[in-house]
């Protein structure tokens, strides 16, 4: 199976970790902890290391450390000090502009030899605008528009070398084949675009394309562009539909289904035995006030934190949430914990403690998780898994010196790298044109 570790707000997923954790809260812009994390993570050979990203710390202020920081040049130290484990990162269709990214991640994609990929998401958070100056949020149907074409854009520019473009004929005087290097000559709604870029496609192709869509919007555009989604399921059954939705769409758009990979967020907290796994679920629990704990579920709920405070202790109030078309973001996210909340039968509380996100939680040892990971599998409900890092970097070392060693005795998971390129780990095959 797939396995990718995703760092997420700075100091880990769990927003209360920079509390609980152990050194300075400076360490989220350290490039010593990065360069610790992605040796770690190499060292148990995840497939990939995937950076969030953040583009304002306006969401959250001054409250706990966000990843904030440029992904891309993070993702370059990275590549600095590894030389086999695929780097993923997150930027926005809708705060940046397609030639800029394409040159970005196709540069970072030479220099670590083809192991990037581009998480390509759509800003949700209006306070983005006010940080670029670009007037009014877009909508959402606004924001996929704007990314159906970027996406076209950029994987049209990682494509205008062909393989062979470059001649490196030195005697004859020919460095590159002007007839094999294309200008795109894009003019759309949204872009006007010549290309092509400024040096050849990379070693892989091009740079994987993740994508985290789960509305029915974002789920069409996966299946169109994406090589693998990375998505929020709570139980098994909304996993195993969700994949094979996918599966059927990316066939309709001409595709082979197995040319998309679907790796479901798994949020962990790992302990050598089940208490101590206990003790690090309830530190970091109590770091974090109930309130914010309420703010955060009703943002992602679409309600008011008083409406959830007012049934702490009662069924969660689905039936008083809004219909999905009136939720500004998150309608994936969302139905993973209210699929969980209703067919458990959960109240508010234990609905902050079983899904303290959208992704499936576990708290316990490195055997409890690979049960539920080789449930999943069993059912068809995954290509692999997102392991959404509790604390960092402690929750990548718990990940690579507890679960991996128990996936590879089941024979779950790779014991070496098997290839050089990120797209050939992932079981991909070639990019779109050769």
């Amino acid at each position: 199976m797939i396995l990718s570790a995703a760092l997420m707000h700075g100091l880990g997923h769990q927003p209360g970790a920079w509390r609980v954790r152990k050194g300075p809260s400076s360490d989220y812009v350290s490039p010593e902890m990065y360069a610790a994390i992605a040796r770690k993570a190499e060292e148990g050979k995840l497939h990939v290391v995937f950076l969030a990203e953040q583009i304002t710390n306006q969401e959250v202020g001054a409250a706990r450390p966000c990843g904030a920081m440029d992904t891309a040049s993070v993702l370059s130290f990275m590549a600095a000090v590894t030389s086999r484990i695929g780097l993923v990162g997150t930027a926005s269709t809708t705060y940046n502009q397609p030639y800029d990214l394409a040159r970005r991640f196709a540069t970072v994609d030479h220099l670590s030899k083809g192991r990037v990929g581009w998480n390509c998401v759509t800003t949700a958070h209006a306070v983005a605008a006010e940080m670029f100056g670009t007037g009014s949020h877009p909508e959402a149907p606004q924001r996929y528009s704007r990314a159906d074409e970027f996406l076209d854009v950029v994987i049209k520019l990682w494509e205008s070398w062909d393989r062979d473009a470059l001649v490196d004929d030195k005697k004859n005087n020919v460095f590159a084949d002007p007839a094999k290097i294309h200008a795109i000559n894009h003019k759309g709604e949204n872009f006007s675009v010549r290309g092509p870029l400024p040096f050849p496609r990379s070693r892989q192709g091009r740079p994987v394309i993740f994508h985290a869509g789960s509305s029915p919007t974002g789920r069409d555009q996966a299946s169109r562009f994406a090589d693998v989604v990375f998505t929020a399921q709570h139980t098994t059954e909304g996993a195993k539909a969700f994949r094979a939705d996918m599966r059927r769409r990316a066939e309709g758009h001409g595709r082979h289904p197995d040319s998309i990979k679907i790796l479901p967020g798994m949020n962990v907290v790992l302990g050598a035995n089940l208490e101590e796994a206990k003790r690090k679920k309830a530190a970091l629990d109590g770091a974090l006030p109930l309130d914010y704990q309420l703010a955060v579920m009703a943002r992602i709920c679409g309600v008011s934190p008083a409406l959830l405070g007012d049934h702490l202790d009662r069924p969660f109030p689905v039936a008083e949430f809004p219909p999905d078309e009136e939720l500004k973001n998150g309608i994936g996210w969302r139905r993973s914990i209210i699929d969980l909340a209703t067919s458990e039968k959960l109240t508010t509380r234990e609905v902050l403690s079983r899904a303290p996100s959208s992704h499936h939680h576990i708290v316990g040892t490195a055997a409890m998780v690979a049960d539920a990971m080789e449930e999943r599998l069993a059912a068809q409900a995954a290509d692999g898994f997102t392991m959404m890092v509790d604390m960092l970097p402690d929750g990548i070392d718990d990940i690579v010196n507890l679960l991996v060693p128990e996936l590879q005795r089941r024979g779950l998971f790779q014991r070496e790298y098997s290839h050089r390129y990120l797209r050939d780990m992932l079981g991909l095959g070639a990019s779109a044109r050769s």
